[in-house]
């Protein structure tokens, strides 16, 4: 082995390299080679920056992306001949705002439109001004543009619950008014009744100055007084009515409410910390208990239903073990918004507490960084998002807290969701990695998030306790791409030293990740180009073998320099178990997601071998019943002609290409180059079947020019989506 090599051998298996090993990752400029080409996100259209609407409605439109806005707008405004023009001036508008709030620039839509707007109209002429002033007419919608960043999840989180609570809020003041409306009544009309309503006195107040002349409230009162029945309220009933009215006005849950006096301003119910969030809890609740009663007897007052030698006793006892979910559902969820750091000691006792009494309190856990090293008795232990790993875990072994974890630049897609678990009666717990706190080289939030999403440091799931009975109907994993793969493959090009053009399929890994940041550069060491050879392979490759003993092939990760020139780092064997941490903690969770579920494949590979036995006996019993009823052959003149050999039947069940009729067109290698391969004549076959899945090999069936690929029958039982999967291959049988 050449010496150079036996020092990326040392390195790899000590993480020490001798001082004149090459250059570390924190010596040369360097990014993830996949994320090459996401230099400057403002030139690129994508989900980001998001608008908060104003005043919107608790579904998915409170939230909207810029540039679905822009594409809106072109629709409405972009027609017949200057359709492309309008279309390409609101593309500039679109890009210019990205600009501005990448560069820091925050505010409402309207205000970051009008800057925008002036400063390309300095270089614009009048179809430019035109473009803008139609679309800005057709413009609906205002609010908060927010980027990805730090602010984001607290920002999106808190927007979104106030919409749920302000439709929460209304359905309270429509039902606490109509009670307070028909009370009020009911003791008006025992008023008007009395002796004080029939005064003299009372009647003119009741008609009004304008009026008062023209009555004569003295002998209308006496007249009234010998002819108007009485049935005045028993005055128990009165007292218990004038007590609930009394209630209902003075409640502090929530304002705006019509007919209630003037109270002190209602609660507020967003905290920044478990403890005060549950003091505030815990001094509010009798007064939610009495205002609970008082809705619940005021239903029955109004039927004229309350009976107190039967109601007396049952709402003495209301409320005494606290209030279920049909009486807490009325009132404002509580949210709470925390740092992940936070979480020490007594707060996360203090969470735990919440969420397990099932408390109606929303809470964001917000991770700014999850690459940070715990140290553990003096050696640093490589455990990634451990925190947020435990506290996802702790809340979903509950079962009944609502669960959503994702990264920032997901919150967008997962706005449903988010808004699902805001509704939710019940605690929720939203874990969320910002990408803002770590020490990337130059990778702006939006990629770090994205990367922790992508390579399996930060999954993003939901677990929904109201979505069904089990754990497929309750837990949603398929938002992670290539969800059945443990690292998701991605096609990278480049060219080569020859200015040759070459694409491979790289997967992106933990340790791809890692490699964007800056405190992990020591477990790297760059490998010069000229000892570039077959002992180095891809991360992916090596994490697929045992990591035991004198490594064969050393691993090593793709990434490119400022001058986007292609660079291998070897990684040590600490960081490369830390991978295999994460590889199984990834499993785990596709496991809970019915992906690659140990009990369905071990079934699977049970009655695949009593199908095999079953095949096996039924072929002996006819190779032997054959053998029996054939008669010895006849000696011939003539010698018998060779037998032309039939092609064998197939099972409708097997996965095969019919090679020697394939075009060699690529795309089956496109779609995985390691399942589908080229033999000496370029025609494809499949080279390893457990290389790819079912979903592949359909996709490659239907892509297939000439219709040699059959996909046959899945491998994997728990596949997501084998049924709509399994309807596509009955076409290629």
């Amino acid at each position: 082995m050449q010496a150079e090599l036996q020092e990326h051998v040392a390195f790899h298996l000590t993480g020490k390299r001798s001082a004149a090993a090459p250059d570390t990752a924190a010596d040369i400029d360097l990014r993830p080679a996949l994320l090459a080409r996401y230099r400057d996100l403002t030139q690129l259209r994508y989900d980001f920056p998001l608008l908060l609407v104003r005043n919107a409605a608790a579904d998915r439109t409170c939230v909207q992306s810029l540039s679905a806005i822009i594409d809106g707008l072109a629709h409405a405004v972009a027609h017949d001949d200057d359709a492309d023009r309008v279309t390409h001036h609101l593309l500039r508008l679109e890009q210019q705002i990205r600009a501005a709030v990448a560069a820091g620039a925050n505010g409402w839509l309207s205000a970051l439109w009008e800057r925008a707007a002036q400063q390309l109209l300095l270089h614009g002429d009048d179809k430019l001004k035109d473009s803008f002033a139609r679309a800005r007419a057709a413009l609906k919608v205002d609010g908060e543009v927010v980027d990805c960043g730090r602010a984001l999840p607290t920002n999106i989180l808190r927007h979104a619950w106030g919409a749920v609570q302000e439709q929460k809020a209304r359905r309270f003041r429509a039902d606490i008014s109509r009670l307070i409306l028909k009370l009020t009544d009911i003791l008006q009309a025992d008023f008007a009744g009395s002796k004080a309503g029939r005064s003299a006195s009372s009647l003119k107040a009741s008609v009004g100055n304008a009026h008062e002349d023209e009555f004569d409230f003295d002998a209308m009162s006496r007249m009234l007084g010998k002819t108007a029945p009485r049935s005045a309220l028993p005055v128990a009933r009165r007292r218990r009515i004038e007590a609930l009215l009394n209630v209902l006005k003075s409640q502090r849950f929530y304002g705006g409410i019509e007919g209630a006096t003037a109270v002190s301003q209602p609660h507020s119910f967003v905290f920044d910390n478990c403890d005060s969030a549950l003091a505030a809890w815990r001094e509010r609740l009798p007064k939610a208990v009495e205002l609970a009663k008082a809705i619940a007897i005021a239903e029955l007052e109004l039927e004229a239903q309350y009976r107190e030698a039967q109601h007396d006793a049952l709402f003495a006892a209301f409320g005494s073990d606290g209030l279920d979910t049909r009486d807490m559902v009325r009132f404002p969820d509580y949210l709470i918004c925390l740092g992940d750091a936070q979480l020490q000691g007594a707060q996360k006792d203090r969470l735990m507490e919440i969420i397990s009494a099932g408390l109606p309190m929303k809470v964001l856990v917000q991770t700014d960084d999850i690459l940070e090293e715990a140290t553990l008795g003096g050696d640093s232990h490589l455990a990634f998002g451990l925190r947020s790993r435990q506290l996802a875990n702790m809340a979903i072994g509950l079962n009944d807290v609502y669960v959503l974890q994702a990264t920032a630049s997901h919150l967008y897609q997962f706005r449903e969701r988010m808004l699902k678990g805001l509704n939710f009666a019940g605690p929720a717990l939203f874990s969320v990695f910002s990408g803002a706190g770590a020490k990337a080289r130059d990778l702006p939030p939006y990629l770090v998030a994205a990367a922790a999403m992508e390579s399996r440091a930060f999954p993003a799931f939901t677990f929904d306790p109201s979505a069904g009975a089990n754990w497929a109907a309750r837990f949603y994993l398929e938002a992670n791409s290539q969800v059945e793969a443990d690292w998701p493959l991605q096609r990278f090009e480049y060219e080569d030293e020859n200015q040759q053009r070459v694409a491979e399929n790289v997967a992106f890994t933990v340790i791809d990740f890692v490699a964007a940041d800056l405190r992990y550069a020591r477990h790297f060491s760059a490998v010069p180009r000229a000892q570039w050879g077959g002992k180095l392979a891809s991360v992916s490759d090596c994490l697929g073998r045992e990591l035991k003993g004198m490594p064969d092939q050393l691993p090593c990760v793709l990434m490119v320099d400022r001058g986007n020139l292609l660079q291998k780092l070897v990684v040590d064997d600490k960081l490369m178990r830390a991978a295999l941490r994460c590889r199984d903690a990834w499993h785990s969770l596709q496991e809970l997601g019915g992906i690659h579920n140990s009990h369905a494949e071990r079934l699977l590979a049970r009655e695949r071998k009593v199908w095999e036995e079953q095949q096996q006996e039924v072929a002996g019993r006819a190779q032997s019943g054959a053998t029996a009823a054939t008669p010895a052959p006849a000696v011939v003149a003539v010698e018998a002609a060779p037998a032309v050999a039939e092609e064998p039947a197939r099972s409708p069940d097997e996965t095969y290409i019919e090679t020697e009729r394939c075009t060699t067109c690529n795309e089956c290698t496109t779609i995985n180059g390691k399942l589908f391969m080229y033999n000496e004549s370029k025609q494809a076959y499949i080279a390893d079947i457990n290389a790819g899945t079912f979903r592949q090999l359909v996709e490659a069936a239907e892509s297939c020019p000439v219709a040699i690929i059959h996909p046959g029958k899945p491998r994997n039982a728990g596949e997501a989506g084998l049924d709509e999967l399994l309807k596509r291959a009955e076409l290629f049988p």
